[in-house]
């Protein structure tokens, strides 16, 4: 019998889902389904996060954009997801992985295209100045953080939503 897993160790299975997104309609409803299980959370990182990602079939992970100050990388478990940026489009299977400086302009997203969940690791440095640019001209959106972390999502004309 395996004893349980205790800090500085965690089974991932253990960490609460989290199934909501901050998006505003109408983008909410392209991304979920979909579940995070925060990962680094779990252990109190504090530097980097790290999700466990299950993004359900023809669902979105996000909106297409880049980061001002974070570096991401995405880390395909189980399933097929088609990265999707402002040059085209690519698939991954599992074991492959893509990956964005922050500030470089390239706008991108993955979406689940196949007819079964696909598992991923997202990590990323977490800056609390950091920005997000959508580079979709079909998403009129814009994000920031508050002061204290929480995401603020405005129309590119500064209006709330």
């Amino acid at each position: 019998m395996a004893l349980p897993l205790v800090p500085p160790a965690c089974d991932p299975a253990t960490v609460t889902p989290r199934a909501g997104s901050g998006y505003p309609e109408p983008y909410r409803s392209r991304v979920l389904p979909r579940e995070k299980r925060a990962l680094g959370d779990a252990l109190g990182l504090t530097l980097i996060g790290v999700n466990l990602t299950t993004l359900a079939p023809g669902k979105e992970s996000s909106m297409r954009h880049w980061h001002t100050l974070e570096d991401e990388l995405v880390y395909v478990l189980e399933g097929e997801l088609t990265l999707v940026t402002d040059d085209g489009e690519q698939l991954l299977r599992p074991g492959t992985y893509a990956g964005f400086a922050a500030g470089a302009k390239l706008g991108h997203q993955f979406v689940n295209r196949s007819d079964q969940p696909v598992r991923y690791l997202e990590i990323s440095n977490r800056d609390p100045k950091d920005a997000a640019v959508y580079t979709d001209p079909a998403v009129d959106m814009v994000y920031e953080q508050s002061p204290d972390g929480e995401p603020i999502f405005k129309r590119r004309d500064g209006t709330p939503y």
